[in-house]
């Protein structure tokens, strides 16, 4: 089930021929050209993207396990003072 041999090559060319008729078949294949090279394309570039990624990740230094992720200002402060927030202020 994974190749086409020349026998239904030809058996597809003719119903397409039939189904399309003579002055389309060109314009068709053209378009199908056309849409095969932009498919390609794109698959190189993000193919290029994730390899891209992938090394700019390898490169990247590790988080360090010990150090708390950072608090906004305001929550901050009032981590490290231990006070409710001010009249207005949403926590």
């Amino acid at each position: 089930m994974g190749s086409f041999g020349m026998g239904e090559l030809i058996v597809i060319f003719m119903i397409a021929l039939i189904v399309f008729g003579p002055r389309k078949l060109p314009e068709l294949a053209q378009s199908l050209g056309r849409a095969i090279n932009e498919f390609k394309k794109a698959s190189a570039e993000l193919q290029t993207r994730i390899q891209e990624e992938i090394a700019a990740e390898k490169t990247a230094p590790p988080p360090d396990a010990h150090t708390p992720p950072a608090l906004p200002p305001s929550e901050e402060t009032q981590a490290s003072t231990g006070e409710p927030p001010a009249h207005g202020e949403v926590s």
